[in-house]
């Protein structure tokens, strides 16, 4: 079942705070409008932490 979740956070890449949708389906990303997981910034993103929480 596909679920789309909205997450709010600081994105150091844009350097302001933004809202992202995620997609996923069945506990896989299909979908963020962001660069997550290529975002050189992922590993200390606020939003991408919040993005692999739903994908666990």
């Amino acid at each position: 079942m596909e679920q789309e979740t909205f997450l709010s956070g600081y994105c150091r890449a844009m350097d302001q705070s933004r809202m992202v949708a995620a997609v996923t389906e069945n506990g896989s990303l299909t979908e963020a409008d962001c660069a997550f997981p290529d975002c050189p910034y992922a590993p200390s993103c606020p939003i991408a932490e919040k993005i692999q929480k739903l994908i666990k």
